[in-house]
């Protein structure tokens, strides 16, 4: 393959994935003022951790998407373990995120998806 790629995941509320939708299912929104990182994780394992047991709690229904990313692009960044070995991510600077979309190769998936009756299972 000419041009590896990454598999990764997002763990999103449901306005984020209206957005995502509105995309084509190929890039998502730009950060607000008050998130400075987009943080797309590298386990699923992890991304439905996220998406059932915060999303949920946050906004009702939690996510997990999954899209490829160009290798090539991600090198460029480190991945962050943020907790713990299970914890690990990506931290793309919200200035960097057109970038980070225009890398993504096909469409971002939705893999699963989480409502209140599905907290802590």
């Amino acid at each position: 393959m000419d041009n590896p790629t990454t598999t990764l995941w997002r763990p999103v509320g449901p306005r984020e994935l209206a957005l995502i939708r509105d995309s084509g299912m190929r890039a998502f929104p730009p950060r607000l003022p008050e998130q400075p990182i987009f943080y797309p994780v590298t386990t699923e394992e992890y991304a439905i951790k996220i998406a059932r047991d915060w999303n949920v709690r946050a906004s009702g229904s939690g996510f997990v998407t999954r899209f490829d990313v160009l290798k090539s692009y991600l090198d460029r960044y480190r991945v962050e373990t943020a907790g713990g070995r299970a914890h690990q991510e990506y931290w793309i600077p919200a200035e960097d995120l057109g970038n980070f979309n225009a890398a993504i190769v096909g469409e971002i998936v939705v893999t699963r998806e989480y409502y209140p009756g599905d907290v802590g299972k």
